[in-house]
């Protein structure tokens, strides 16, 4: 009898080594828990490793989009009386030509570029909404917009919605790449384009951000 006991045994010891190893191993798994924290405004954005982020976006919209509307106020008030009411800008959409994916961040640059337009009090946005709807309308893609014939049809589109427009404006982000060994740099570039609707005429500004990382 002890001897069989001593023979049933063994697969129960096994067994228990198991389940004590599987407790162990998910124990080690609990620990690596992801924690979180609301950053104060005070507080500098986390710096991206892998590519760009908060740290390098908002800086560019904040540096492209003032100088460049700033710069046409000033030129518009100093050819004569200010117009009548804020000029109406159609903010056409952030296309991205540089070496990364932008995800989520395409809708966050344009809404505060957007943000930028309001706050001039020189200007006066017109709704995405609006903009998608005279794109579909036309069957006209943002590049074609520079085309006269294009560009008038998508504006008539617009005023029939009740938005009539001054300006359109392109926002383009561009990469350049630079390696040392398993180094990087790369240099991240805004370009802000604004194109007079009536005359063709078009100013445009540029910021730049010069980003490291160290492999």
């Amino acid at each position: 009898m002890e001897r069989s006991f001593r023979l049933n045994a063994r697969p129960l010891v096994g067994l228990v080594s198991v389940v004590a190893l599987g407790l162990s191993m998910f124990g080690m798994g609990c620990r690596h828990r992801t924690h979180a924290k609301v950053l104060r405004p005070d507080k500098k954005d986390m710096i991206g490793t892998t590519g760009a982020g908060a740290e390098t976006f908002k800086p560019l919209v904040d540096t492209a989009v003032c100088t460049l509307l700033e710069r046409h106020a000033s030129g518009i008030q100093s050819v004569g009386a200010p117009p009548a009411g804020p000029m109406r800008i159609c903010f056409i959409g952030v296309e991205n030509k540089s070496a990364e994916e932008i995800g989520d961040f395409k809708e966050q640059i344009y809404e505060h570029i957007d943000t930028h337009i309001e706050q001039s009090h020189i200007y006066h946005p017109i709704s995405k909404r609006f903009v998608d709807a005279a794109l579909r309308e036309t069957r006209l893609r943002p590049d074609e917009l520079f085309l006269p014939k294009n560009m008038r049809a998508f504006a008539a589109s617009l005023e029939q919605q009740g938005q009539p427009v001054d300006y359109l404006l392109y926002a383009k982000i561009t990469s350049g790449t630079t390696r040392k060994r398993h180094d990087m740099q790369r240099d991240y570039v805004l370009t802000m384009e604004l194109v007079d609707i009536r005359t063709g005429d078009y100013d445009k500004e540029s910021a730049m951000i010069r980003k490291k990382y160290d492999r």
